[in-house]
């Protein structure tokens, strides 16, 4: 498998002065997706849990429902300047055809698109509307999250220079945490760890981000049915308007002891010894 963290020669300066020294960074590395040999995408990303990451994405993309429809997931032959094998091509079999070249992706903030009509393409799409009911949270538990994911990203603490997504329990239990470059490749492997594990639809769960709640990330959870979202920063205004309108709790500035909720929050319950209070 290729190397997640790389060294590189670096001049650091300080008011005490100036040294040079290796630096350790995160790897960056193209993953193409082919589908049967033919290209479907190619996303830059931090190498490992490379299948998982696969599987977040087509399920994100609507191309699949359940891990069954992957039959087969290798890598093909190529090798770097050293004649290492790079793992940067990853073949997928699926157990249906799909048109992969006139597969059109769901929208971004990129596209150009309106609003409502990303809202209406996710609604389409989406196979596992979020339930009534889903997670129950209590407001302390959802604060401690974020913490909880920050200790367990070990590659963040070596380079500093990655993010974080990570699907908890109710109770705060954290069942699964990955890191990686793009934000939208972490929370895609943490998504294909549930499915591969039968757990889409994940309305019982929690999804954390350790950085801003954008269209894309909230579109993403409500592709597997996620119940309720929580991010370290903040959301976007489509991101809002997406939660709102597909019953997906989203919570904002998690930080310490205080967050912003901005939709469905009666899935957070208030600590027994918070008052509430008006602003």
């Amino acid at each position: 498998m290729s190397r997640v963290t790389a060294r590189r020669r670096t001049r650091r300066i300080s008011p005490s002065g100036e040294i040079q020294r290796p630096d350790t960074l995160a790897v960056e590395e193209p993953l193409e997706i082919r589908i049967g040999g033919q290209s479907l995408a190619v996303t830059m990303r931090t190498p490992g849990n490379d299948v998982d990451l696969v599987h977040g994405f087509l399920l994100s993309e609507g191309m699949i429902g359940v891990a069954e429809e992957i039959t087969a997931a290798r890598y093909c032959t190529g090798t770097d300047d050293d004649g290492r094998q790079t793992y940067n091509v990853l073949d997928l079999t699926l157990r249906t055809a799909v048109p992969v070249r006139s597969r059109s992706f769901l929208s971004t903030g990129a596209c150009g698109l309106c609003g409502k009509t990303a809202l209406d393409e996710v609604r389409t799409l989406s196979r596992y509307p979020i339930a009534e009911g889903g997670p129950v949270v209590d407001t302390q538990v959802l604060a401690a999250m974020p913490d909880t994911l920050r200790s367990k990203q070990s590659l963040f603490e070596a380079t500093g220079g990655l993010h974080a997504a990570g699907l908890f329990a109710p109770d705060g239990t954290a069942l699964a945490v990955r890191e990686d470059i793009g934000r939208h490749n972490a929370v895609d492997k943490v998504i294909g760890w549930a499915l591969r594990q039968n757990r889409v639809p994940a309305r019982d769960l929690v999804l954390i981000v350790s950085g801003r709640a954008s269209f894309e990330l909230v579109q993403k959870a409500v592709m597997a049915g996620i119940g309720m979202l929580g991010a370290v920063s903040a959301p976007s205004s489509l991101a809002v308007d997406l939660a709102a309108e597909a019953g997906l709790t989203l919570a904002g500035f998690l930080r310490g002891e205080t967050m912003n909720v901005y939709t469905h929050g009666g899935r957070i319950t208030a600590s027994s010894n918070r008052k509430p209070r008006l602003a």
